[in-house]
């Protein structure tokens, strides 16, 4: 049987909610209803953790180029610098 609620939240947590219910294709209610009866398996992420984890995986598929030690950065500076 299912029973209304009503809950006192800020606005702020109101917004969020509207747009991950928008997001997801759930209702309030029904994410309401899984974080509490534990089928939310993915944790919610917050914009700057989801920003970092793009910005990790773009890091990890770029291919790595080749450093040179100080001596010759140093050299090709002062070469480029003075020519």
């Amino acid at each position: 049987m299912k029973t209304k609620l009503t809950l006192t939240v800020r606005k702020t947590i109101i917004d969020r909610a509207k747009r991950q219910s928008k997001r997801t294709g759930q209702s309030i209610s029904q994410m309401f209803e899984d974080l509490f009866e534990g089928r939310e398996h993915r944790n919610i992420k917050s914009e700057q953790q989801r920003s970092a984890e793009r910005l990790l995986a773009r890091l990890e598929s770029t291919k790595s180029t080749k450093s040179k030690n100080d001596k010759s950065l140093l050299l090709d500076h002062v070469a480029r610098k003075f020519a």
